[in-house]
């Protein structure tokens, strides 16, 4: 297991600093510099987590970047990434989003869950019930990625890992008030639309398969680089669709059915 405590040289401060001024600034770079540049995707979480601390954040919670193949050969990793959601980049349903300086320009519809209990670092993997059992609300919502390259499609995963694995926004929407325990959350339905433009569809599956896979998933590569995922924090676990191309003056509604809907506008 990776120390948090034990991961922050020079160069992890340096690289740190240099995304979060391009965070701060809405800017964007080509790459981190060789001399600072993550190797592996250890080096990349320890940067992740110097930008937090460059940030004077707390966390909203965590995100999974990249659960489906197409999105994982689009950005040409081999697996799921972990990031982190700052605080203050959280909007309720509804909410007029600022898009000016977001260079992804895209909104996805995601499972949130929300955690009523700390799961902390253990040599043993978290079981998917186990993970569960901790879980106290499930939310719609819609993220709005971005990066702080200009092209992260070939940035390569230490250095999307060390830029929080594209996350920006998240807007959340109301607490579901069925027993979502009990629902196929695989087979489960969501439709987005773009209002005026156009409409698209997708399910659970898309999501690792399961987005209790997902949940289960990120809890564990938490746990292997010594983070703990804390009471009050929400997980979002990958988009259930293709990603929605946006513009500024767009609106997003998405439905999940029992689940409830969410909502967003989008401004310049």
């Amino acid at each position: 297991m990776i120390e948090e405590t034990n991961t922050d040289t020079t160069a992890t401060r340096r690289a740190a600093e240099l995304l979060w001024e391009h965070w701060r600034q809405g800017t964007h770079l080509d790459a981190l510099p060789e001399s600072i540049r993550p190797h592996t995707r250890a080096e990349g979480y320890a940067i992740q987590r110097a930008v937090q601390a460059c940030s004077g954040k707390g966390l909203l919670g965590w995100k999974i970047a990249a659960t489906s193949l197409p999105g994982q050969r689009h950005i040409g990793v081999d697996g799921p990434l972990a990031g982190r959601l700052l605080e203050r980049r959280g909007f309720p349903s509804g909410a007029e989003v600022p898009l000016g300086g977001n260079l992804m320009r895209v909104a996805e519809p995601e499972f949130a869950f929300g955690f009523g209990r700390d799961l902390p670092p253990r040599a043993a993997p978290y079981g998917t019930d186990e993970v569960l059992e901790a879980v106290d609300r499930l939310h719609p919502a819609i993220e709005v990625p971005d990066s702080r390259y200009a092209d992260f499609v070939h940035a390569g995963a230490p250095q999307l890992i060390a830029d929080n694995a594209c996350a920006n926004d998240l807007v959340l929407g109301p607490a579901a008030t069925v027993d979502w325990r009990g629902l196929d959350l695989v087979a489960h339905r969501v439709s987005a639309e773009v209002v005026g433009r156009y409409t698209r569809q997708g399910s659970g599956a898309a999501v690792l398969g399961d987005p209790r896979v997902a949940l289960t998933w990120l809890v564990n590569e938490l746990s292997a680089i010594g983070a703990t995922l804390r009471a009050g924090e929400v997980v979002i676990t990958g988009t259930c669709m293709a990603s929605l191309e946006i513009e500024p003056g767009d609106e997003v509604r998405v439905d999940f059915g029992v689940l409830g809907s969410v909502s967003a506008r989008f401004r310049a």
